[in-house]
């Protein structure tokens, strides 16, 4: 492992604790993660979620509002499900109270 204080250092020189067992499920850093332009050595990368990069703020930002786009559908899914399932509740409901006042035929 390099030394931090080694000026020949860098962010891809650095060796993760576990010994790399866990970033097989991480993103690899070697390229942007939205359009997969490869990453280098000497230009800034932006992260974006802790460990996802990407090479421009452009991407990340894109990337962002995918994502919270994402979040406002699922949203809104939910609450039209909900609105349903109440619905189809107040439905049963009302069908059972009249099935009960209907009058037995002898």
């Amino acid at each position: 492992m390099a030394s931090a204080s080694s000026s020949t250092s860098s962010f891809f020189d650095i060796e993760p604790l576990d010994g790399g067992e866990t970033f097989l499920s991480g993103h690899a850093m070697d390229a942007c993660s939205l359009c997969r332009k490869p990453l280098s050595r000497n230009c800034d990368i932006f992260m974006y979620r802790g460990n996802t990069p990407f090479c421009s703020e452009e991407c990340r930002d894109h990337q962002m509002e995918m994502d919270e786009a994402a979040v406002r559908i699922s949203a809104r899914n939910a609450r039209e499900r909900a609105a349903r399932n109440e619905q189809r509740r107040r439905l049963d409901a009302g069908n059972v109270a009249v099935a009960a006042n209907v009058p037995v035929l002898s």
